[in-house]
C-alpha cells in the first residue's frame, strides 16, 4: 500500500479573508467550488452538508490546504487552540524572509503569539494566529541565508 498526503483541511469563518491571507503569503488558489448533496453528507457525516471550498497550493507544488466555509450546518465556534492542546496543532511554512512574511501577516491583523525566536542560529521561527484563529508557524532557515 502507498500513502500520500493530499491536503490539510481547515474550516474557516470567512473563506475570502483566509484565501487573501494565504495567497499574500505566496500560496496559489488552484480551485474553488460549492459542495452539497448526498455524497458530501456521506463523506463528512453531516446531514445537509453545504460548504464553500477552496484549494491552495504551496509554491513548491507539494502541499495543499483545503478551506471550508460551512453554509449548512452552521459552523460551530470553539475556543482557539493553544499550542499544547491535543488535536490539530498548527500549519507550518518555511519562508526565505520571515520579516517579509510577518509584514504580510500584519496586513491581515495577524501577529506573533509572543515574538520571533532564534533556535540555535539555525532557524528564526514564530507562531501566529491567522484567520479563523488558525495557528501558523513561520520558519526561516538561517543556514540558507
Amino acid at each position: 500500500m502507498t500513502i500520500k498526503l493530499e491536503n490539510i483541511g481547515i474550516a474557516v469563518r470567512d473563506i475570502e479573508a483566509t484565501i487573501a491571507f494565504f495567497t499574500d503569503l505566496g500560496l496559489t488558489l488552484v480551485g474553488r467550488d460549492e459542495v452539497s448533496g448526498e455524497w458530501a453528507d456521506t463523506a463528512v457525516d453531516l446531514d445537509g452538508n453545504h460548504a464553500k471550498i477552496a484549494v491552495l497550493q504551496t509554491p513548491d507544488g507539494h502541499g495543499q490546504i483545503e478551506l471550508f466555509e460551512y453554509i449548512h450546518p452552521e459552523a460551530v465556534e470553539s475556543k482557539p487552540t493553544r499550542p499544547n492542546d491535543i488535536g490539530m496543532h498548527r500549519i507550518a511554512f518555511s519562508v526565505d524572509d520571515i520579516d517579509a512574511a510577518l509584514e504580510i501577516a500584519a496586513k491581515h491583523g495577524c501577529f506573533p503569539l509572543r515574538g520571533v525566536a532564534n533556535y540555535q542560529d539555525v532557524y528564526k521561527l514564530t507562531y501566529l494566529r491567522g484567520p479563523s484563529d488558525i495557528i501558523v508557524m513561520l520558519a526561516q532557515d538561517l543556514t540558507k541565508s
